[in-house]
């Protein structure tokens, strides 16, 4: 036997609630009891709660996703840096305004192939380390010394050196990797 209990409702709320219940299978009684037991105990509602923490889960691995991408890209663009003033000499004081206009020139063009990439959608990290887990699976897991050729070391053992990058190339690279990278 269930308690009887006599609440007053606004209008807007009794007109509602009468229109809910002329749906088949349901009645006042058991549109009250659902919403109360609702209202009192939050944790209990499968349907709401299922849903909403699902899309916080799927929000939770995206931005596990970013936050790892957002790290790969900050640690590229660290050792570029430290790899571009490694090697960069200075330059003397006569050839300064033909590299400035040089720079400016190849700044244009890389903001255009920037620009080019995200309308395309397309994401050359993504594309490289795709492209590098298929070729060297094992590239990632190595312990690998900062600045060690990471090529065929076996003909760098053979010859007893490594053959040196020209002007501009990437190190550890095939020619394939370096024509990629000169052609964002």
């Amino acid at each position: 036997m269930k308690p009887k209990l006599s609440v007053y409702l606004s209008d807007h709320i009794a007109d509602r609630l009468a229109l809910a219940a002329k749906r088949p299978g349901a009645n006042k009684s058991a549109i009250v009891d659902a919403a109360l037991d609702r209202f009192l105990n939050p944790e209990r509602d499968p349907t709401g709660d299922a849903a909403l923490l699902r899309r916080l889960d799927r929000m939770s691995r995206q931005l596990d996703r970013l936050d790892r991408d957002q790290a790969i890209m900050a640690e590229t663009l660290a050792l570029f840096v430290r790899y571009y003033l490694t090697i960069t000499p200075p330059l003397p004081i006569a050839d300064q305004d033909t590299a400035r206009a040089l720079g400016r020139e190849r700044f244009e063009m890389f903001v255009a192939q920037v620009g080019k990439r995200i309308a395309s959608g397309g994401r050359l990290v993504a594309e490289v380390l795709d492209r590098v887990t298929t070729s060297n699976p094992d590239l990632f897991t190595r312990q690998l010394e900062e600045g060690a050729p990471i090529g065929n070391r076996s003909a760098t053992q053979e010859t007893g050196s490594r053959a040196p990058n020209g002007a501009g190339e990437a190190p550890g690279l095939s020619p394939a990797g370096r024509e990629e990278v000169g052609n964002v």
